[in-house]
């Protein structure tokens, strides 16, 4: 399994993208939250580190939360998979994140399509454009090779971390959260550990990832960073965008 970054800027950074990366198990991928513009994204995360990501692949996109440096994309992708590769796009999220994707999300710029100026504007729904497995916390999810299990954070909104599973290794992703210790526990077990580090308001500082246990730290890679931070010096190893790292 591998893990190929392709964002790793917070919601206000001017030099990288947003946080979001690939998870690929073979030939098969899942992108892990979907910021704008993702098919540039992907395209140059591939490029960069080697990896072919191509969308037929593509095996679902794991929705963390609805912020928009995390969902901004997902729009154009559905759009994407509709009218160029003609099917539905894969989603794989919470039911406490879907409750509000259509109607607070999605809907201003999906609803209505006119396809001719002499017709009438037509209605479509969710489920027009995506093909959603709800995820549970109880219950771990097999999507194609990947094993996928998910569990609430602590952020403004509801937000789902993930333990990703495939070819007996597991790569774990903290989303956004502030700083929660049961969390690094579920996150303890994995063989690679991204966790964002975002700071205040309801953000992880850095400096608490940086207390704990060196069996940890070693497998983790803090993300979700602001555009001044000294990556070469971080306590806690930084990804970086463009990487590719084997699990």
């Amino acid at each position: 399994m591998r893990l190929v970054v392709l964002g790793v800027g917070n919601a206000f950074s001017a030099d990288w993208y947003s946080s979001c990366y690939a998870i690929v198990a073979g030939e098969e991928w899942i992108l892990f939250d979907c910021p704008h513009p993702i098919r540039k994204i992907v395209q140059e995360g591939s490029r960069g580190a080697g990896v072919p990501l191509p969308f037929e692949r593509l095996r679902g996109v794991f929705l963390s939360h609805l912020h928009a440096d995390h969902v901004s994309g997902l729009e154009g992708l559905a759009y994407y998979f509709a009218y160029v590769l003609g099917k539905k796009l894969p989603l794989l999220t919470h039911r406490d994140i879907g409750a509000s994707l259509w109607n607070c999300t999605l809907a201003g710029g999906m609803e209505w399509s006119r396809s001719q100026t002499d017709l009438k504007p037509v209605r479509r729904n969710f489920d027009d454009f995506f093909a959603t497995t709800w995820l549970d916390e109880a219950t771990p999810t097999a999507v194609g090779p990947f094993r996928v299990e998910c569990r609430q954070t602590l952020h403004n909104i509801p937000t789902i971390a993930g333990r990703i599973h495939a070819g007996g290794k597991c790569i774990g992703l903290s989303a956004d959260t502030a700083f929660d210790p049961a969390l690094i526990d579920w996150l303890a077990a994995c063989d690679l550990i991204v966790h964002e580090a975002g700071g205040p308001f309801l953000h992880t500082p850095l400096e608490k990832l940086a207390t704990l246990p060196e069996s940890i730290r070693r497998k983790m890679r803090i993300t979700h960073y602001r555009d001044d931070f000294d990556v070469a010096n971080s306590p806690v190893a930084a990804l970086r965008q463009g990487q590719a790292i084997e699990v």
